[in-house]
């Protein structure tokens, strides 16, 4: 069996062999760090390198995410899927060891980090996931979900304030299984950070009621080992262990500097470190004896099995909980959940009510909530506007001990108060569907998904089920001024590869909005939605909303005998605006014009090409209306775009709609304009 300094080692050598190969990357971090990895993945974590999905695995996350050489090291030492020929393509095109871990590319990474402080956030959401679940499916005897996650952060996400957001809502959650090891290096890339990060950490973590144990030393891989044994006692709090370590350890040269951060060290200079180390295999050499002690895949296989016969037990005890355990941890949707579907969408048509958008997808959760327990809502303070509470949703609470409260009818709580949070929102829903048995949703104001943006993009780069709910979508919301009302997010947001874009005209176009939503499993989801009243669209089915734009009106519903002359196109609730322009044109000018409700445009845009030119015919003028920035608008062709390239105003949404010229007259006075350009 090697010496755990010499299986540290091997972490070192092969992240500065790596690197150097590759040109590029971040040395010292992993040196610093390969002695506590060494503790933790041999000593206490959980997992199965031959299958990396087993569902009660403990999760590993590294937060400090530049430091991607420690996990790859340690995926290939411990027996993953990932041979030396990968580490050896560090940093290359269609390797699978990316500059940054990414989920879904490389087997064991948990999550794609590297902006810094959301990795330590998915972590708090993985975290709150188990909680959840083992609340909801564990019985007396069956500890089914019992699992820790583990997270690696440095001083770059602790200055982040995500990391703030996130690590404040695990102390009030008293999410005992999540162990952070903080590696205090005291440097970042400019250099020693004590000028510019004087936080007094341990402090802090305390004020966060987290325990907090150390500092310790990080390279003492026997203290390391007892302080996470310390911390998987705990049964009411979160735990900081903070770590004193060297960047670059056994670097002679490069020890405690910034040049060991980002940069390879040089041929010379691991030739040095080798000597220090007193390392003599070759690049990319493995001891035998070193990787022995590392293959974790006989360990894991007899923990996966130890649980599968556990999971036997707990089918014979609970059938019925079982399986549906089994199905969320799937991601799969109950089997009735395209009846739940229709049925939501016929009750809207068939009521036809006038109400704001977010009030129309409050009565659409209303439907998906009761037959989904997997949907776990929440607000950044402001659930009465956002209206993401329903009947089934209690809301989250956790008693002194640290349980989970059930209420009257034996429920967990399912819609989460995150406090004025919304970045640390939208990435614990990250980690939430990362971790799997929920899919997340959160609510805030349109406006502030500018706080929320780079966790929506990485989950569409994630390929997540994340569901964002954001109300008050544009200048309709009135008094509260420019502040709050959104003009470039719609446009902004749709520019996000891989995220779905919705904003609905009506109850029925939410309805189906969600529905859509739900059953992206590699999307995450923006749905917009209005604060004002918007009044039911006259339609004749429902069965093309899904398609992200359709034909709402045609001149004929208007007594129109005319083919259509040109095509308005709009969304949320500009479509009511564009219904009156095609009404005031057909009865003053007997101009015949198309409407198309056009509710998602990263949808639409996916359809097929006969499709989109049977909703948009080439020849006609098209004309979109919008409460928000025109650029997006123009590659469909348009003739004119009536929208708003600038802040909008406090005063009331009627007055303003007028000042910005959002009135059927303007709009009209635009589709005749058009037509005599041509």
């Amino acid at each position: 069996m090697a010496n755990p300094s010499r299986m540290a080692n091997a972490i070192r050598a092969l992240a500065m062999d790596a690197v150097q190969q590759a040109k590029s990357g971040h040395p010292g971090a992993p040196m610093g760090m390969a002695d506590m990895a060494v503790a933790l993945w041999t000593r206490h974590l959980r997992h199965n390198p031959a299958n990396p999905q087993w569902a009660d695995r403990d999760r590993f996350v590294l937060s400090n995410g530049h430091a991607s050489m420690l996990l790859y090291a340690l995926l290939h030492l411990s027996g993953y899927e990932l041979p030396l020929q990968e580490l050896k393509d560090f940093r290359q095109l269609h390797s699978k060891t990316a500059g940054h871990p990414e989920v879904g590319l490389t087997p064991g990474v948990e999550t794609t980090t590297g902006p810094l402080g959301q990795g330590v956030t998915n972590a708090v959401g993985m975290a709150l996931a188990e909680k959840l679940l083992a609340a909801e499916f564990n019985r007396p005897g069956h500890a089914i979900v019992d699992h820790h996650t583990y997270v690696f952060l440095g001083d770059g996400c602790l200055m982040e304030g995500v990391s703030h957001e996130a690590c404040a809502l695990a102390g009030a959650w008293k999410l005992n299984k999540l162990i952070a090891l903080y590696d205090d290096n005291g440097i970042s890339i400019d250099g020693q950070v004590a000028p510019w990060f004087v936080d007094d950490v341990p402090a802090r973590f305390a004020a966060y009621r987290w325990n907090v144990i150390g500092p310790i030393d990080g390279h003492d891989v026997d203290a390391v080992d007892r302080a996470i044994a310390q911390a998987r006692r705990s049964s009411d709090r979160p735990t900081l262990i903070v770590c004193k370590t060297h960047i670059g350890k056994g670097s002679p040269n490069r020890q405690d500097s910034a040049k060991a951060h980002g940069e390879p060290l040089g041929t010379e200079e691991i030739a040095l470190t080798r000597a220090a180390l007193g390392w003599d295999a070759a690049p990319f050499e493995i001891p035998a004896d070193v990787g022995a002690a590392w293959d974790a895949r006989a360990a894991g296989q007899a923990r996966e099995a130890e649980w599968t016969q556990r999971l036997a037990a707990y089918q014979a005890a609970h059938p019925e909980l079982a399986a549906e355990l089994l199905r969320r941890l799937r991601g799969e949707l109950p089997p009735n959940f395209h009846q739940v579907a229709v049925d939501a969408a016929v009750a809207a048509h068939q009521k036809a009510e006038t109400v704001a958008s977010r009030k129309a997808s409050q009565i659409a959760l209303e439907a998906f909530t009761a037959a989904l327990p997997e949907l776990l809502g929440g607000s950044a303070d402001l659930t009465g506007s956002n209206l993401t509470n329903t009947s089934h949703t209690p809301a989250l609470r956790v008693d002194a001990a640290g349980d989970v409260v059930h209420d009257a009818q034996g429920r967990i709580g399912r819609h989460i108060n995150y406090g004025v949070r919304e970045f640390g929102m939208a990435a614990i829903m990250n980690g939430v569907a990362l971790h799997g048995g929920f899919i997340p949703y959160g609510g805030t104001f349109l406006t502030f998904s500018d706080y929320s943006r780079n966790a929506i993009r990485m989950a569409a780069l994630m390929k997540q089920r994340v569901i964002h709910v954001f109300t008050h979508d544009s200048i309709g919301l009135g008094e509260d001024g420019p502040t709050h009302q959104a003009v470039e997010h719609a446009a902004s947001l749709r520019l996000i590869p891989g995220l779905d874009v919705w904003r609905p005209a009506d109850t029925a176009e939410t309805v189906v909005a969600w529905a859509v939503a739900l059953q992206q499993r590699t999307l995450p989801t923006a749905l917009l939605l209005s604060r004002q009243n918007l009044p039911y669209c006259p339609r004749r089915d429902l069965g093309d909303i899904s398609r992200g734009a359709y034909v709402l009106s045609e001149p004929s519903d208007l007594g129109l005998k005319r083919k259509a002359q040109a095509v308005l196109i709009a969304t949320g609730s500009e479509v009511q605006l564009a219904l009156k322009a095609q009404e005031l044109l057909a009865r003053e000018h007997r101009i015949a014009v198309r409407v198309v409700s056009m509710p998602s445009t990263t949808t639409f845009d996916r359809q097929e090409l006969k499709y989109q030119k049977a909703v948009l015919p080439a020849g006609l003028p098209r004309i979109a209306v919008e409460m928000g920035a025109t650029d997006g608008w123009w590659k469909y062709g348009c003739a004119a775009v009536v929208g708003l390239d600038r802040f909008g105003e406090s005063a009331p949404a009627p007055v303003l709609f007028e000042h910005f010229g959002f009135t059927p007259e303007n709009v009209a006075d635009t589709v005749r304009a058009a037509l005599r350009r041509r």
